[in-house]
């Protein structure tokens, strides 16, 4: 007997209601997006003038930022469109998978800067550090601005934070290349330079797994963080009237979207009222401990299922 289209909507209209208070302002991602533009310019246009590498190698690691927020931007606009017949969950995936993407990209680029940084050690090239301090101060006071603005948004949307940490990316890579434009005019120290890449790159890529393992978590409907599936079939299990609880699935549409189901077989041949009292019962237990919004219960008596369904599911 399956009760469940009616708490369905019950909780579609809570989530709903969630969202709009933790929507992530797109304009925001456009404002970050224009700016990384604008800064990608004035960087290879300074690293041409001042012959410094360090400008240019920033350049290319904005220009990748740049189409990573436009990545975001386009994401988050498409995740809002209505669901359809087809796509009955609508186009909130994207979002998963352009924060995928971006995270791929950020790591594809710290490997270019190790890269460069090796080169630099090898052969350290002269370079005009007046013309290459006033452009990455332009760059760094950009950056910091576009980090300001996406701050606020990071958390709601593990596809916004990918876009953010590539800011926080670009702010750091700015700091390095005013340090190498202070310590090349004062002491000529060249060795820094990639000394300090390293450290940079080694950071955003340890931020950059973080990303890629909740991005695949999602992707491969995981259970999520904090959902421990045996423990909520053991309290369901406790209700009076409740002879088990299996075929237990829970996962995550987006990153704060996190949907259940289960079956749930009684005791007795109940009818839909008595059911229902059930049914609230455990909602509020899954709502309430668990913060889980989108519940399907399929209940049942004497079922047929095989012994090892609901004895013994993987749970992991």
């Amino acid at each position: 007997m399956g009760d469940h289209h009616k708490p369905h909507s019950n909780n579609h209209r809570s989530h709903n209601h969630h969202n709009h208070n933790h929507a992530v302002n797109e304009k925001n991602l456009l404002a970050a997006t224009m700016l990384n533009l604008v800064i990608t310019i004035v960087e290879v246009a300074g690293g041409i003038l001042s012959g410094s590498l360090a400008l240019l190698s920033d350049a290319l690691h904005n220009l990748s930022d740049t189409v990573a927020t436009f990545i975001a931007y386009l994401a988050t606009l498409v995740g809002r469109k209505e669901a359809t017949a087809r796509k009955t969950f609508g186009y909130k995936r994207v979002e998963i998978l352009a924060a995928l993407l971006n995270a791929v990209i950020l790591v594809v680029m710290c490997v270019f800067l190790l890269k460069e940084a090796w080169e630099r050690w090898k052969e350290p090239q002269p370079i005009d550090s007046m013309v290459m301090l006033v452009v990455a101060l332009v760059g760094l006071l950009a950056n910091l601005f576009a980090v300001i603005i996406l701050k606020k948004d990071a958390h709601k949307s593990i596809n916004v934070k990918a876009a953010y940490v590539h800011l926080i990316g670009d702010t750091l890579s700015s700091v390095v290349v005013i340090i190498d434009g202070v310590l090349i005019f004062v002491y000529r120290l060249y060795w820094i330079d990639p000394l300090i890449t390293l450290v940079i790159s080694l950071y955003i890529i340890r931020e950059a797994f973080v990303i890629l393992k909740e991005s695949v978590r999602i992707l491969m409907q995981s259970a999520p963080e904090g959902i421990k599936l045996e423990s909520i079939r053991k309290k369901v299990e406790r209700y009076p009237g409740v002879r088990n609880m299996h075929h237990l699935h829970a996962w995550s549409l987006t990153d704060n979207d996190i949907h259940f189901e289960a079956h749930v077989e009684l005791e007795e041949d109940k009818r839909l009222s008595e059911v229902r009292i059930i049914r609230k019962e455990i909602e509020s237990l899954l709502r309430d401990e668990y913060g889980i919004r989108h519940i399907t219960l399929q209940f049942e008596f004497e079922s047929d299922h095989p012994p090892h369904m609901i004895q013994k599911e993987p749970t992991g």
